[in-house]
């Protein structure tokens, strides 16, 4: 996708689109909506007020990379996927419209959509993972008064992948755009406001724009005065459960719903996913794989690292905060050694971008998920992958390194290595990337009691063992793994009044299933090896800059 000049779009847009729906048990009392914006689908949930699952709905759409470190989509995009995934929730007959008493919203954070002043789209949204900012965060860094004085103002350093270098980026490249915006919205907010007509925020997703006094929970004027960034394009914000605005009725009759319904301020999709994990109190900690991968910790004060190697931010809970650290690629390496390696004896299938014409036999093995095929076949190399490291920075780094520069990579590799080495290699280096962050959160003295994962590190029992084996400590699943959106009706729940606060919600929906603990033998090799892999980084870094310099010649 590529738009150019103001794209006239607005909010009525409806269009079918490839969309997929699971079912769940009769409803009990009051149903509750969860919708979460993703970087490549939204998803829709539908529970009752005892937390559990009634529908699921996921709705996709593309993503673009017109130049090398950029990555945009289009806003419309994520409205018509609301939409769609909506009314195929409704379309399940154990609850009706009817019965819908709260709506919660989550999101990819940090992305930037432009509006003017008739809410029409003035460019696409530029992402979370897009690195094309290098230079306006050294700008921001500066007039601050340096990266220490910056994270006394708004408790984390300057970061690519942040909203606030977006609009500066925005003023000096496209100056006719940035002219006419009238609103910056977060994607969440984007689609409250085709819901609602309701410029909103929230406090966890405002927490990522570098723009907001993490400590005091509201936008920093001195930080915007600083940036020369007007207080007016920027939304109210509410805290997570607060009711933001209602459903209109021209949206509610294209999601399928009635009008009036009450519209809660959510969360980020980290601080959701949290929430949907049952990670609001101190000693519990989530490590979540998706696209990226997230350490997560409770937090019941502010407590800031001073170097800026993780996040403070806002926590979804009211009045609490939380610590984070951000692994870019976690997932996204997984996916993107299936996509590129995926061809293999036990793995037969086209690459997403492939135009071959899948034969009976080859649809039949797409009916498999890859990605078991690929763990089964990591299992067969022994602990460690005999040497082989592999460095995760596929899209560059943010936690520990905050380097949009940093590349991704094997070393180690010999003839002696074939595919099941490289593919644990790859599970291996995403978890000592996940290690990192978690080492930052101890030093910080935060409490680790409990680690829960989720997303795909939690949906294989290889990749469960992996994390427990590498962290050093059990690891648990509870019994959800709808991640950001169950904690968007979560907080729905609370918001419209059937629980008192969300530690009581989370009480009532979450439990553990399962506890992982870790293999001796394993454990002890791996606190062996982590020391090497932390050693790669730093002896690459001059090579990383030197390789992006020549990628742009």
């Amino acid at each position: 996708m590529k738009l150019q000049g103001i794209v006239r779009y607005g909010c009525s847009a409806f269009q079918k689109s490839n969309t997929t729906i699971e079912k769940g048990r009769a409803p009990l009392m009051g149903i509750y909506l969860g919708i979460d914006t993703g970087t490549s689908a939204t998803k829709a949930i539908a529970c009752n007020v005892d937390g559990t699952i009634l529908a699921r709905a996921t709705s996709d759409y593309p993503i673009s990379h017109p130049k090398p470190g950029w990555s945009e989509q289009n806003p419309e995009d994520w409205w018509k996927a609301a939409v769609s995934s909506t009314r195929k929730l409704l379309r399940h007959n154990s609850f009706h419209a009817k019965d819908v008493k709260g709506i919660g919203l989550s999101g990819q954070m940090h992305g930037s959509v432009f509006l003017d002043k008739d809410a029409r789209i003035l460019r696409p949204a530029i992402l979370w993972n897009d690195q094309r900012t290098a230079s306006q965060c050294q700008i921001i860094e500066q007039r601050a008064g340096g990266r220490k004085k910056l994270i006394q103002m708004v408790a984390n350093p300057a970061l690519t992948g942040f909203t606030a270098p977006k609009i500066l980026w925005l003023r000096e490249h496209e100056p006719h755009c940035y002219e006419k915006t009238h609103k910056i919205l977060l994607p969440k907010d984007y689609v409250r406001h085709c819901m609602t007509g309701e410029w909103a925020t929230e406090v966890s997703d405002a927490s990522g724009t570098l723009l907001f006094d993490v400590a005091k929970r509201q936008w920093s004027k001195p930080l915007l005065n600083k940036l020369e960034i007007d207080r007016d394009l920027l939304p109210p914000c509410f805290e997570s459960e607060e009711v933001s605005g209602q459903l209109l009725p021209r949206a509610a009759s294209k999601m399928g719903l009635k009008a009036g319904i009450p519209v809660v301020g959510g969360g980020g999709d980290q601080a959701a996913g949290a929430v949907g994990n049952g990670i609001v109190r101190s000693g519990i900690i989530s490590s979540t794989v998706g696209t990226s991968g997230v350490v997560f910790a409770h937090s019941d004060q502010v407590q800031i690292d001073p170097l800026g190697r993780v996040h403070t931010f806002c926590h979804a809970v009211r009045g609490k905060w939380h610590v984070m650290g951000v692994v870019l690629s976690a997932g996204g390496s997984f996916q993107w050694f299936r996509n590129t390696f995926g061809t293999g004896p036990d793995i037969d299938f086209p690459s997403p971008n492939s135009k071959q014409i899948l034969n009976r036999k080859t649809k039949l093995r797409r009916k498999t998920n890859p990605y078991d095929l690929l763990t089964k076949e990591a299992s067969q190399a022994p602990v460690g992958s005999e040497g082989l490291f592999f460095l995760p920075y596929l899209t560059g780094e943010r936690t520990p390194h905050a380097d949009p520069d940093a590349k991704g990579g094997w070393h180690g590799l010999t003839v002696r290595h074939g595919r099941p080495h490289l593919i644990r290699s790859v599970l291996e280096g995403v978890t000592y990337a996940m290690k990192d962050s978690l080492e930052i959160i101890q030093e910080m003295d935060i409490p680790v009691r409990e680690i829960r994962v989720s997303g795909g590190g939690a949906r294989s029992a290889f990749w469960r063992q992996l994390q427990a084996d590498i962290y050093g400590k059990k690891v648990c699943s509870i019994n959800s793994d709808e991640g950001p959106a169950y904690g968007a009706a979560l907080l729905a729940t609370v918001g419209t009044g059937a629980y008192s606060s969300i530690t009581q919600a989370c009480r009532a929906a979450i439990q553990v299933v399962q506890n992982t603990p870790p293999d001796t033998a394993a454990r002890r090799h791996y606190r062996k090896a982590y020391p090497f892999y932390q050693q790669l980084y730093p002896a690459l870094k001059n090579h990383f800059q030197s390789t992006s310099t020549l990628r742009s010649s």
